[in-house]
């Protein structure tokens, strides 16, 4: 018996993502741009964009650009990051995402009406440090032991890093309101749309009884490993890939349906290039057989 290929229903670059490629690879900045830090976390974009001439530097290494212009992240930076490259001289192109955009704002505007701000991601993650950079005092949680350091504040404003998985992000919630110190809690949801749809897709993959995932995108893409945790969290065996030669033959010895997705930062041409494969391995007499 054949086994089963099912690509999930929304998958790949989200809107934000995709725009911010194109303004990057837009072919006036040939040679005259520098990104300040990944634009997308995924390899093939980053490639891609080297290829057409734009610079890459990490936020540490500002003082090492040579272009006229630089551009903001699809995944933002904080207003005294943005002011300090205008400052230097440097033309500053946003390619922020809107809806990371949407996430600064809420996340002030909770400030301002007097709640504390938390915001439900991981710390380190470069979304997280332009919303906290925009805040007076926040604290940033993601596991339930993190906690502790929202003690002495009894009211809490809740937002999240946008690729959250929005049932972790509700288990936190539930903690928060048991903390014998907070009076109330203020959630706004800024899990992003194109993430939820992907999330989604995925729940319609293990209604469709895969025994088998495969997702496709960056190895440092929160959304996309996130993507990964979703389907092993149900028991099944799931791989994350960035390119098509780490899809393993042996992956598939006794697979009956295979379900492949991708995070919001991975191009057509990637998702298309590992089905591929996945349809080359399976086709193989010995996958077959095991099948």
């Amino acid at each position: 018996m054949p086994v089963k290929i099912t690509l999930a229903q929304a998958m790949g670059t989200c809107f934000g993502v995709q725009d911010a490629i194109d303004m990057a690879l837009d072919p006036i900045y040939r040679g005259k741009l520098t990104v300040v830090g990944q634009l997308v976390h995924n390899p093939q974009v980053t490639e891609r964009l080297l290829a057409n001439g734009v610079r890459i530097v990490e936020r540490d290494q500002i003082d090492s650009i040579t272009t006229e212009a630089v551009m903001i992240t699809a995944h933002g930076a904080s207003d005294s990051t943005k002011a300090d490259l205008q400052k230097r001289g440097f033309t500053v192109y946003d390619a922020t995402c809107p809806l990371v955009i949407r996430l600064h704002k809420l996340a002030r505007f909770l400030e301002r009406e007097g709640w504390f701000p938390v915001i439900v991601g991981k710390a380190d993650h470069v979304e997280v440090k332009g919303v906290v950079g925009n805040l007076k005092a926040s604290a940033v949680v993601y596991h339930e032991r993190d906690l502790e350091q929202l003690r002495g504040h009894e009211r809490l404003g809740v937002v999240s890093q946008t690729t959250n998985r929005l049932d972790k992000v509700n288990t936190i919630l539930d903690a928060m309101r048991k903390l014998p110190w907070v009076r109330e809690v203020r959630f706004i949801d800024t899990v992003c749309q194109p993430v939820k749809e992907r999330q989604a897709a995925i729940a319609t993959l293990l209604e469709a009884d895969i025994d088998l995932g495969i997702v496709v995108g960056g190895r440092n893409s929160a959304n996309t490993a996130k993507l990964r945790e979703v389907i092993a969290d149900r028991g099944i065996a799931a791989f994350h890939v960035e390119r098509p030669e780490e899809v393993e033959p042996r992956w598939f010895v006794t697979r009956r349906h295979v379900g492949i997705t991708a995070g919001t930062s991975t191009p057509q041409d990637v998702i298309e290039a590992v089905y591929q494969r996945v349809r080359e391995i399976v086709a193989q007499p010995a996958a077959a057989d095991h099948a």
